[in-house]
């Protein structure tokens, strides 16, 4: 067999080994050392895969996971995430579905001390389904509002996606998180839109509660204060150059633990918990980005990236319709695959690619946030789905599902709309730099 004939066998052997559920970090892994030995040989393939690993855990770059996602942790722990649920109730939770109008709000702003999609996710349902279900929410509306809006997570910054895509791509972490706040709040508003329409057809999935007074709005503020605080420092100490993007993970974690200790919050019992999440989900995160560097090398000897990226530059078609097939790949490919896995696994194949249709890195990035965003809500993985399945266990996956489909369309209008105006995603970058 050629190079090309093994390395699309394995391919086709990947998407059987996640469709049957093996963890993806490992199926990538075991995938590319079993291809590398083909082609190679074995003794080069265990090299390879020892090398790699070692070198992914030393990376120095990468540390900035680890310290995002424990600046999240601490925050929720902390009940960050609660006065942040509590400030967007005040103001929204009197209108029709408004207490989903506040969890979009919610997620979008814990989006921005989180950076993952799933704790975002995790931490809006335990927060806000209890509320939703005491004013009589459908748990149809209220479960799929909390699986998109966790979503969210990915895309406002820091997100540990654009973290990974930039190290990929060599692209600037700051940049990719600035340009992901206007498609966020964009995202964000297109939810709520969502929301709205859904209560306007059928008003019985969200009823609209109490009118709160203009002094509990005004109070509410308060809770807001701290994230846009640590959110300010992390972005503008970046952007003005005082410290690096790994710099700023730790300066964010550093100014949760403040934010903790000033509220009386910092207990051994919470500190702990929060230590705890943090190696689990720091873990998974490294361990998967191994198993597709491994995945990504034996990739590059087979030279599909290469054929793949010959083929689409060749094809006599507009560049738009290309990169429409690039995206819908992504659409396809994210209901399947973990976005993280999904991105590891595809950007070196793409972004030759789009590189040489002439499209900007930085928008590119967004846009593949985006559409991966969508597979967190669609089947078969759907993993923001199973993450409210395994909180609110009363309410069934397919209710869920059907839950978050109507976000899925605001995803696509979303999607759209970055296509035409593509200074959405670059307007702020190119005005900060």
């Amino acid at each position: 067999m050629t190079p090309l004939q093994i390395g699309i066998l394995c391919c086709v052997i990947l998407f059987v080994l996640l469709a049957a559920s093996l963890p993806v970090a490992f199926a990538m892994a075991v995938v590319g050392f079993i291809g590398f030995a083909m082609i190679v040989d074995v003794h080069a393939a265990a090299r390879m895969i020892t090398a790699e690993f070692y070198e992914t855990f030393m990376q120095y770059n990468l540390t900035v996971i680890p310290l995002f996602v424990l600046m999240g942790q601490v925050a929720f722990h902390a009940g960050i995430s609660r006065r942040l649920f509590d400030a967007a109730y005040r103001w929204l939770g009197h209108l029709p579905g408004g207490l989903a109008i506040s969890t979009v709000g919610a997620c979008t702003a814990f989006g921005a001390i989180c950076g993952s999609g799933p704790a975002t996710a995790a931490t809006m349902a335990s927060v806000a389904l209890p509320e939703m279900k005491r004013y009589n929410y459908s748990p149809r509306l209220s479960c799929g509002t909390v699986a998109a809006g966790g979503g969210l997570g990915m895309l406002i910054p820091p997100s540990v996606v654009f973290i990974v895509y930039a190290l990929l791509t060599e692209q600037s972490i700051g940049k990719l998180f600035i340009a992901g706040i206007l498609p966020g709040l964009m995202i964000a508003v297109l939810f709520a839109l969502t929301i709205v329409l859904l209560c306007r057809v059928n008003p019985h999935l969200g009823p609209a509660g109490p009118r709160s007074t203009w002094a509990q709005r005004l109070k509410s503020l308060s809770g807001l204060l701290e994230t846009l605080v640590l959110f300010a420092a992390v972005m503008i100490g970046m952007f003005k150059g005082f410290f690096s993007p790994t710099e700023a993970a730790a300066i964010g974690a550093t100014g949760s633990l403040i934010i903790a200790a000033l509220r009386g919050k910092l207990t051994l019992k919470m500190l702990t918990r929060s230590l705890v999440e943090t190696l689990r989900t720091s873990c998974m995160v490294m361990i998967i980005v191994t198993g597709a560097v491994i995945f990504g090398r034996f990739l590059a000897i087979t030279r599909i990236p290469f054929e793949l990226a010959t083929w689409l530059t060749g094809l006599s078609l507009p560049s738009w319709m290309v990169m429409g097939m690039i995206i819908l790949f992504y659409l396809i490919a994210g209901s399947f695959i973990d976005a993280l896995a999904l991105v590891l696994r595809t950007t070196p194949i793409f972004y030759p690619v789009v590189l040489e249709l002439g499209y900007d890195p930085i928008w590119f990035g967004v846009i593949i946030v985006v559409v991966t965003q969508m597979g967190v809500i669609t089947p078969p993985v759907g993993v923001n789905v199973y993450v409210v399945s395994g909180i609110e266990r009363d309410v069934s996956l397919q209710t869920i599902f059907r839950g978050a489909m109507p976000f899925l369309l605001a995803l696509i209008v979303g999607t759209v709309l970055l296509m035409i105006f593509p200074s959405i995603c670059t307007f702020l970058p190119n005005w900060v730099g």
